[in-house]
């Protein structure tokens, strides 16, 4: 039997749009939306956005003819890949893969579409691509074992994003399976991101993303004008698998692929926060609706997530209940909770209301967050979470075993459009998000990627903001 990396390149080379099973291409469009609206959002809102955009200028990323979502400067193929991958990913709002423990789209996707604007690729390759990317990126995360890989201190999403990039660009580059699994073992030098992230509200959880889509898409580029990578770069004695995990299951690499599509297994976020907090944000929604609560009478509230969840957004309880900043309140489960109790549910501007209300943060302060047995089980399947809220009325509990917005609980076309909508809202006019929205719905029949990201372009002439929910 060939080798992981061989058996993978081999995928990524022969993958065509032609071949996919039916409703992955339609899922892919459904998720470029999701994905571009969130990255054009922000574009215009992130408060990590004007550095990132002042540091692509001096770097010289800027000046090229390479679209970054919702700018009409146009930047290098490496400055557009970096931006639109940070930018994806800044609003924590992307979407998931549970048992992968990862984010798929926010660095395989602005690789793609980098490399069809270099290379002049049709919509149906794009597509393709960025199937090719997810399902590299998944299986990999699957082999390294989640957990695992989180303990050592790494970020999936980046390191083995990176390889799911470089699948997507060396598709779209058309790169034949020698070509990719040379591309992988440039990658392998490449692949970094540290969960160090959660500490003093850095931005480096949505750098380290895009970095890995531009890396992806350099380390394709270099293949394609034949520079030699490390061989066996995945399966290798000092590869992927080994160097970035104590116990890998190598098998996962490749089990399934070209007849299960993870693609299909990607969920949606409905909440702009770490997608570990959304069950238990479902259930604390539901105990609100169905028994009236208000959240001025709530004495306790215990949150039940799984271990893993709760090392990132419950533990240590004295920060997760003081939220400073944005990235402090995505990765809180204290705070999150404290939105959706006093308002039924969260959006992205919520994070500019409540951060400095002091009656949110009161409420964070009896929110408080333990490992849930019957959540531990249900992981890595799902992200579970169980909720108690304790009133003066009474104790009201329930558990959520798949959050809203998985393959089995997916959103709905119309829920999808409304998340849109509600992003791009403050950046273009309605009939603007309109023929996007349409652009991207018929992207597998579109000659020119450039000319459905030219419908990013435009809304109102108003600054970037400074920070969230400042002026």
């Amino acid at each position: 039997m060939a080798g992981i990396t061989r058996q993978i390149s081999e995928f990524v080379a022969g993958i065509g749009y032609d071949r996919l099973p039916d409703g992955v291409a339609a899922r892919v469009k459904l998720l470029l939306m999701d994905t571009v609206g969130i990255a054009l959002r922000a574009r215009h809102d992130a408060e990590s956005t004007p550095s990132l955009l002042r540091a692509a200028d001096s770097l010289g990323l800027a000046g090229g003819e390479a679209s970054v979502i919702g700018a009409d400067a146009g930047y290098t193929p490496p400055g557009a890949a970096l931006i639109n991958g940070t930018l994806a990913h800044s609003l924590d709002f992307d979407d998931t893969h549970a048992p992968a423990s990862l984010h798929p789209s926010a660095p395989i996707v602005p690789a793609a579409l980098a490399a069809a604007e270099m290379t002049g690729a049709k919509g149906r390759d794009v597509i393709a691509a960025i199937v090719a990317g997810y399902e590299v990126q998944i299986r990999l995360s699957l082999a390294l074992v989640p957990k695992d890989h989180y303990a050592r201190g790494f970020h999936p999403t980046a390191t083995c994003g990176a390889f799911g990039a470089t699948a997507a660009a060396a598709r779209v580059f058309g790169l034949t399976a020698d070509e990719v699994a040379h591309a992988f073992g440039i990658t392998l030098s490449q692949a970094a991101g540290s969960v160090q992230f959660v500490l003093g509200g850095a931005w480096t959880k949505r750098f380290q993303v895009g970095y890995a889509a531009m890396n992806g898409l350099i380390a394709a580029s270099l293949a394609r004008e034949g520079f030699t990578g490390a061989a066996e770069p995945i399966e290798g004695k000092a590869g992927f698998l080994r160097s970035y995990a104590p116990e890998p299951v190598m098998e996962k690499a490749t089990e399934g692929l070209g007849s299960v599509y993870e693609t299909m297994a990607i969920a949606v976020k409905p909440y702009p926060c770490c997608r570990y907090a959304h069950a238990a944000l479902d259930a604390l929604i539901e105990l609100g609706a169905a028994n009236g609560i208000d959240a001025g009478d709530i004495e306790a509230v215990e949150i039940g997530l799984p271990r893993t969840g709760w090392n990132l957004i419950g533990d240590p309880e004295e920060v997760k209940q003081n939220p400073r900043n944005v990235v402090d309140g995505q990765f809180s489960m204290a705070f999150t909770a404290a939105v959706v109790l006093r308002q039924g549910g969260m959006g992205w501007d919520d994070y500019g209301r409540h951060l400095g209300d002091p009656r949110t943060l009161a409420l964070c302060k009896r929110v408080r967050s333990v490992v849930d047995p019957r959540a531990e089980a249900e992981f890595p399947r799902q992200m579970s979470g169980a909720a108690r809220v304790s009133t003066d009325s009474g104790t009201f509990e329930t558990f959520v075993a798949v959050p809203k917005g998985e393959p089995e609980n997916f959103l709905s076309a119309a829920e999808l459009r409304a998340k849109f909508d509600s992003l791009l809202g403050p950046c273009l006019a309605p009939a603007a998000i309109d023929r996007l929205a349409e652009g991207l719905d018929a992207l597998d029949d579109a000659d020119d990627i450039s000319g459905v990201l030219r419908l990013t372009r435009g809304g109102p002439a108003t600054p970037l903001k400074a920070a969230a929910g400042e002026d």
